[in-house]
């Protein structure tokens, strides 16, 4: 399952199937920091394949995730969670005895649902969801240093291999992430306010604004704060991916969705009726938080290959 002690490799063979902006970065941190001896990819797209292969980041790629995945001791799915049950149902007879199944979904519950019933007896799966990215996509978007102090979540189901688990939280620490352990219902929900909301609204912002006359909208684009700019950045993010997590998480996006509409009320009567302690309290509550996060070191990730956007 895991290299040898005396082996500086925590594992020999990985195989990632999907090689976007999660696994291309997951590539370059194996790699930078020796962590798999080999790596093996799989995607749909030829193209795809040669960049990988011109960029270095594996060793062997294919349209065929049975190839990819054949000897592998750890098999990360990094494609859309849409994709996972027929992924799953086709590379599931070939896995070999005592490899981990891992991923990086944004969501858990369906994960586990969708990939559990297809692995044998003897393959141990440790579901997971690195906390980090950008609205870039492809295995160019990659960098290694994507993960450095990000959080991982790991959801394994009950009756999970121990030792699985250990060796999917050492993988995480050693690409640079802080590792949690939850259970995937809580996953999502926590997830659902978090992330998938806050990607929710930038898209409906981001959607209302192009539905405006054309004079207007170039104005949009043209004067566009730093407000509107970071919903820009969010609503570029992959849109088949997105789907797929507002799909498969839709009841925990619902209750949230539902949470801030009421709230959204509040706040529409507070301005309509000029109740400006209202809104300043809201505002005095919502600075905390913020400066919570920046104190936690999680205030937002950057491609250290571009200049940060005050430069």
């Amino acid at each position: 399952m895991v290299a040898q002690a005396d082996s500086e490799f925590l594992f020999e063979k990985v195989a990632l199937i999907g090689v976007g902006l999660i696994g291309s970065s997951l590539a370059r941190a194996f790699r930078s920091r020796r962590i798999v001896r080999q790596i093996s990819v799989s995607a749909r797209s030829q193209a795809t394949l040669d960049r990988v292969l011109e960029l270095g980041l594996a060793e062997s790629a294919h349209s065929d995730p049975v190839k990819a995945v054949e000897g592998a001791d750890l098999v990360i799915l990094c494609a859309p969670v849409g994709t996972y049950d027929s992924i799953a149902s086709v590379i599931g007879p070939h896995l070999k005895p005592g490899v981990i199944v891992t991923d990086v979904g944004s969501v858990k519950q369906a994960v586990i649902r969708d990939v559990d019933q297809y692995l044998p007896d003897g393959v141990h799966f440790v579901p997971g969801h690195p906390i980090a990215g950008t609205e870039k996509s492809g295995p160019d978007a990659g960098f290694a240093e994507l993960f450095d102090g990000r959080w991982c979540i790991l959801t394994p189901p009950p009756g999970a291999d121990h030792r699985a688990v250990e060796a999917v939280t050492e993988l995480w620490r050693r690409c640079g992430s802080m590792v949690e352990i939850m259970e995937a219902g809580h996953h999502d929900k926590v997830l659902a306010i978090t992330s998938h909301l806050p990607h929710l609204i930038a898209y409906t912002i981001v959607g209302t604004a192009t539905d405006l006359e054309e004079s207007e909208r170039a104005e949009v684009v043209k004067f566009s704060a730093g407000g509107f700019r970071d919903f820009t950045r969010i609503a570029g993010s992959d849109p088949v991916m997105w789907r797929d997590v507002f799909l498969n998480n839709r009841e925990a996006v619902l209750e949230m969705l539902q949470r801030f509409s009421e709230d959204i009320t509040v706040l529409q009567r507070a301005i309509r009726w000029g109740e400006g302690d209202t809104l300043e309290n809201l505002f005095f509550r919502t600075r905390e938080i913020r400066q919570g996060v920046v104190e936690a070191h999680q205030a937002g990730s950057f491609d250290p290959r571009e200049p940060k956007a005050d430069q």
